[in-house]
């Protein structure tokens, strides 16, 4: 592959669905699409991605059943727990987007701890979208902004790349992959894909591996981006 975009964003899509299908309950399917997230990211920093945003809990998951969304809590824990040493041993760097505060104090402290480890680390950088909603993003971004004029850190002037630097996700996104046949955004990155490629693929998250990605990747690299311009 001769073109490998800088972010990529996945919507793990499928976990529920999936256990399901194997006789499974759904928690077995996080728990399997937890080892496809160390699959994924080993992956995508040994090729040379530089972000990797995945969509592990969004605004809106605060609808499902308890029992599914305390398991959701505990999975960092157990993720990290597991993984920690290999993400440092492979330099990649764990950061987040969303508003965290909101999820029980030792699912914080589980992922400030990750984040605070491989903080140093200049390989992938690893974004867990947790308690994140795009809409949500835009809200606070505007309400910064505000703030900001309000008090004189700023003029009441604003570019597109200022409205960037207010998201919880400034970069843009080269690459978006749904996971499960789904064919929705869900509220993910909307002002971020603006340019994005988007592949939709029926694989479900859980059984998304190495060569799931690259068939990804492959299907990117021969895509025109034009920007809205012509080809040359």
């Amino acid at each position: 592959m001769n073109k490998i975009p800088n972010t990529v964003a996945i919507i793990m899509d499928g976990n529920g669905r999936w256990a399901q299908q194997q006789g499974l309950p759904r928690t077995a399917g996080h728990k399997q699409g937890a080892e496809t997230i160390r699959i994924v990211a080993l992956e995508a920093n040994r090729i040379g991605i530089k972000k990797l945003i995945l969509y592990a809990f969004s605004t809106e998951n605060w609808k499902r059943p308890e029992e599914e969304k305390n398991y959701l809590f505990k999975l960092p824990g157990i993720f990290f727990a597991k993984y920690i040493k290999e993400l440092q041993e492979n330099n990649i760097r764990v950061t987040y987007a969303g508003e965290l505060e909101r999820f029980p104090q030792a699912t914080q402290t589980v992922i400030n701890k990750a984040v605070a480890q491989t903080a140093d680390n200049t390989g992938l950088e690893l974004c867990l979208a947790i308690n994140y909603g795009a809409r949500r993003e835009l809200i606070l971004a505007m309400r910064r902004y505000a703030q900001d004029v309000q008090s004189g850190r700023r003029g009441n002037t604003i570019e597109e790349a200022d409205v960037s630097n207010y998201l919880m996700v400034p970069e843009e996104i080269d690459l978006m992959i749904r996971t499960s046949g789904e064919f929705r955004i869900s509220n993910f990155l909307l002002w971020q894909i603006a340019y994005a490629e988007l592949i939709f693929t029926p694989v479900a998250w859980p059984a998304f591996d190495e060569q799931a990605l690259h068939d990804c990747l492959d299907e990117y690299a021969h895509r025109d981006r034009r920007y809205g311009g012509l080809t040359k």
